[in-house]
């Protein structure tokens, strides 16, 4: 379940950051339905902590 919920945080960040800048991030891959993602590009790093860390201590 924990593991589920994490994924879900990564994927929907990664997702949110490639919308917000498709110059910058593309995210590849059937997210849903497989353990494996294409990233290329810039990740903003500390957004990308807070929203697992916020998945961890039970945030949105």
């Amino acid at each position: 379940m924990l593991e589920e919920k994490l994924k879900d945080a990564i994927i929907g960040e990664l997702q949110r950051q490639a919308a917000d800048r498709p110059q910058s991030l593309k995210v590849q891959g059937e997210v849903k339905s497989s353990e494996e993602l294409t990233v290329n590009g810039r990740i903003d790093l500390g957004a990308l902590v807070m929203v697992i860390a916020g998945s961890v201590a039970g945030g949105p």
